[in-house]
């Protein structure tokens, strides 16, 4: 049996392979024969929404070897300021630590009240606003109102995410 061994991904390799146009990545070289000089690459996506590209037998989200193309490292996660996973352009990818990451993230499909950081208190018949600080939940308060919930929320998420703040809009 023949073992083979992936290439560790630097800047040059990446660069040696591909061409950034517009958000996008093209091969420079056929490196199978299913991949054309020319050809766009990425065009696949993942079960998670990531177009992915193989290099050297092992896949690779395409926004980390966009990233690496044009800054020479590879940060722990690499995260779409805009949220949208298809938008590769460099300007639209930063380095982001777990926190980070996960604070720029979309309102979750279980979230009942469609306000990131709001849910209803059945005890007390009011709308909770809590938000994430560093490990832990910030508790910010009970409301009669949604409206003024919300603005708390977005108030807080700004204050305490900065620019990785979300406020559930995609």
């Amino acid at each position: 049996m023949t073992e083979t061994l992936t290439p560790e991904l630097t800047q040059e390799l990446v660069r040696s392979l591909f061409d950034y146009r517009d958000g996008s990545l093209f091969w420079k070289v056929s490196t199978t024969n299913s991949v054309c000089v020319g050809q766009k690459a990425g065009t696949s996506v993942n079960d998670s929404g990531y177009h992915i590209v193989g290099i050297g037998g092992k896949t690779y989200r395409l926004h980390r070897i966009i990233f690496l193309y044009h800054h020479g490292y590879s940060p722990k996660n690499v995260d779409h300021i805009n949220g949208d996973r298809a938008n590769n352009s460099i300007e639209n990818l930063r380095p982001a630590d777990d926190f980070q990451n996960s604070r720029n993230s979309k309102i979750s499909k279980r979230n009942k009240s469609n306000v990131k950081g709001v849910c209803w208190a059945n005890h007390v018949n009011k709308w909770m606003v809590q938000v994430r600080q560093g490990n832990s939940k910030k508790y910010l308060g009970l409301y009669d109102d949604i409206e003024l919930a919300e603005l708390v929320a977005i108030e807080a998420r700004n204050k305490f995410h900065k620019e990785y703040a979300n406020h559930g809009t995609y």
